[in-house]
């Protein structure tokens, strides 16, 4: 089991049960079932950044904490050396490295995402979240769907689309693939 979905479990189940909040009033606000959503505090399922955030505004609190068990502190200005973000493996191909984690107030999350080639023509399930989101390719080869639209994005390609509609990503090649990932 992939110990940083574990935490976030943790951290769900945590605040949920300080918050006094029923299990079933959080699966119905990420719509999922209550089943899936005892996998996702289990650590057994991959929340999406959509439902977290969802979860998070509910606790009136960051997807930060949710991702990383800490809160923002800093109000005028944030520097991430490089290298030194605060990362996240959600599932074994994606790692989320968070370059604004204690900006407070933020407007947009800023990320240096990398994906692992999956084997053979797999794909990761679809995802979507109330939202924007700019996606710039640093390394590799990015494939990215976005509803039927199949897009293969390479080093200095940018894309920015409309994240509630279903989008996934891969990384083509054989190899992996970095992307600066603005969350809006």
């Amino acid at each position: 089991m992939d110990t940083s979905l574990k935490q976030i479990g943790e951290r769900l189940k945590g605040l949920r049960e300080i918050f006094n909040i029923s299990p079933e009033e959080i699966a119905q606000l990420c719509d999922i079932s209550l089943e899936h959503y005892f996998k996702i505090e289990a650590g057994e399922a991959d929340p999406s950044f959509y439902r977290l955030s969802k979860i998070a505004k509910r606790y009136n609190i960051g997807v930060d904490a949710l991702l990383f068990g800490e809160e923002a502190h800093m109000s005028s200005y944030f520097v991430t050396r490089s290298g030194k973000g605060k990362s996240t493996e959600k599932h074994k191909n994606y790692t989320y490295e968070a370059l604004a984690t204690a900006f407070r107030g933020r407007k947009a999350d800023p990320f240096v995402v990398t994906i692992e080639p999956l084997e053979g023509d797999l794909r990761h399930n679809p995802n979507n979240y109330s939202g924007q989101e700019f996606d710039y390719v640093l390394e590799g080869t990015l494939e990215i769907l976005i509803g039927n639209k199949e897009l293969i994005l390479n080093p200095g390609d940018s894309i920015y689309f409309d994240a509630q509609q279903k989008h996934c990503m891969r990384a083509l090649g054989g190899k992996s693939v970095k992307f600066l990932c603005v969350v809006i």
